[in-house]
């Protein structure tokens, strides 16, 4: 990856650090944005990660904006250091290397609390009070309705299920998928609106000094508040007991101001989930093998297990059931072993 000369200058002037300073600079391994990531080093110890990004695809452009909004509304991001939109740089605090994912296999005591922090954090971001969304900051991305909801179920059956899994579906089991799915998506888009991160999975969740910071955040938009419960608590790159999920959903439905009945709570969190799931698969199949990121196609059978899961206990999507059931026994097989 090159190292743009022109980031350098800036983060050290961002920064107050003499041009002729030393410092070194580390690339980030690159991950399914259109954005590079560095860590400056300079020889009297300050750090900061810098940011190239590519302004034509549009969220990149938010960024910025974003984390300063969520700042002023008490959501620990990396804080901004600097943002010069002409060349598409920005400089930001180094929050280190520790995020949620990296402690996947320390003690449920430690992972609990780290856990319930991000859900508290969630939370204030969900009961944000939209009124109070300053419309003039930035042209948020398209907000969940039935129009996403499909790009969604679209993605995951042409990078997923035809890509991955070589199923093709034929046009009878196609439109009886649709008709499920679809009302899927209108139960889903009836929900009442918040703030939503969109993308609240634990390698999104920096942990510093014992609390967690929220990053990647570009694709913030509203909608409902179960898609980033979904994000989170059935995170492919995550592990639960059921019962410590369970625990981590009750964590959550005690901070709502107004709480449907608790069955209706789980069916809809599940409902949710299974919809998150299919984007996220969908995500894998589309960075892992149409890209060639191969580091995505490791989170393809946790994802898909995920989905089988909250399928069982939702009980209300039976094609779509039947569907992941069928890649599975393909994932199964000795077949496939990342070839794609």
């Amino acid at each position: 990856m090159d190292i743009p000369e022109g980031l350098v200058s800036y983060a050290k002037q961002t920064l107050g650090i003499s041009p002729a300073a030393e410092a070194e600079m580390h690339p980030f391994p690159r991950r399914g944005s259109d954005r590079d990531y560095f860590r400056l080093k300079c020889s009297g110890g300050e750090s900061a990660v810098l940011v190239r990004y590519n302004p034509a695809r549009r969220e990149n452009a938010f960024f910025a904006a974003i984390s300063r909004f969520l700042d002023g509304i008490g959501i620990p991001t990396a804080k901004i250091l600097g943002h010069d939109p002409g060349n598409c740089y920005i400089v930001m605090k180094d929050l280190g290397d520790t995020d949620l994912h990296s402690l996947r296999h320390s003690p449920w005591k430690k992972r609990r609390t780290l856990y319930q922090k991000t859900l508290s954090v969630a939370h204030r971001l969900h009961s944000h009070p939209l009124a109070q969304f300053p419309a003039d900051l930035v042209p948020l991305a398209e907000p969940f309705g039935p129009g996403l909801y499909r790009w969604e179920r679209d993605y995951f059956l042409e990078n997923f299920v035809e890509r991955i899994c070589r199923i093709h579906p034929g046009a009878g089991v196609v439109q009886g998928l649709e008709t499920e799915l679809a009302s899927l998506a209108e139960r889903l888009s009836a929900l009442p609106r918040c703030l939503v991160h969109r993308d609240l999975q634990s390698t999104n969740v920096m942990i510093f000094e014992d609390e967690p910071y929220l990053i990647d955040f570009q694709g913030m938009r509203f909608g409902t508040f179960f898609y980033d419960l979904g994000s989170l608590l059935y995170d492919p790159h995550a592990a639960f007991s059921e019962s410590e999920r369970e625990d981590l959903l009750y964590f959550y439905y005690q901070r709502l101001e107004v709480r449907t009945d608790g069955n209706d709570f789980r069916r809809t969190f599940l409902e949710a989930s299974a919809q998150r799931l299919m984007q996220a698969l969908g995500a894998y199949g589309f960075q892992g093998a149409a890209r060639g990121i191969r580091g995505y196609l490791e989170q393809v059978r946790p994802g898909l297990e995920n989905l089988c899961l909250v399928l069982e206990g939702a009980g209300t999507l039976p094609r779509l059931r039947q569907l992941a059931s069928q890649c599975r026994d393909f994932l199964s097989g000795n077949d496939w072993r990342f070839d794609i």
